[in-house]
């Protein structure tokens, strides 16, 4: 085995075959990386938005533009009728799941428009904390040593972000 192949073996966020062949574009770790880049545009976008407009108003609009963009790529990629199968356990958690995502929006713009982006978006980071804790308690993941060391590091450093 090569170490090229060890390496792979140990770093499974790099796995993945398409036709055979590993590829990074294709793994969790590059969507993430992706979702953080442009989470990060929002931010600024959103702050640069948010300026002149009531803060419940700026979250419409944009709510509006991602309910648009996302059903276009949905319905690119699955047909509507593939909803009617979805059971009502998966849709009340879909549901649920907006509506956490709609009070999140609402307060991330409203402190968009009070407060600094750069101090606002570290704070906001804090779901990742929440996230790990939830998964815990809600889902059965385990929480190793690395897991509340990176949480621990996420919270401090939110906290010196939030409070220069």
């Amino acid at each position: 085995m090569t170490l090229d192949c060890r390496w792979k073996e140990q770093h499974s966020w790099f796995r993945h075959t398409l036709d055979g062949k590993d590829t990074f574009f294709m793994t969790w770790i590059f969507w993430s990386l992706l979702s953080a880049l442009f989470a990060g545009a929002t931010a600024i976008l959103a702050k640069l938005g948010v300026a002149n407009i009531n803060s419940n108003l700026a979250t419409a609009v944009r709510t509006s533009v991602i309910f648009v963009l996302v059903w276009g790529i949905a319905l690119a990629d699955v047909p509507a009728s593939t909803l009617m199968h979805v059971s009502r356990r998966t849709l009340a958690f879909l549901v649920l799941s907006g509506l956490a995502t709609g009070l999140s929006w609402v307060c991330y713009f409203r402190a968009l428009q009070l407060g600094e982006a750069s101090r606002v978006a570290p704070v906001d980071k804090l779901s990742v904390v929440f996230v790990l804790v939830f998964a815990a308690l809600f889902l059965g993941e385990h929480l190793t040593f690395r897991t509340v060391a990176g949480a621990s590091l996420i919270a401090a450093g939110a906290v010196l972000l939030a409070t220069h």
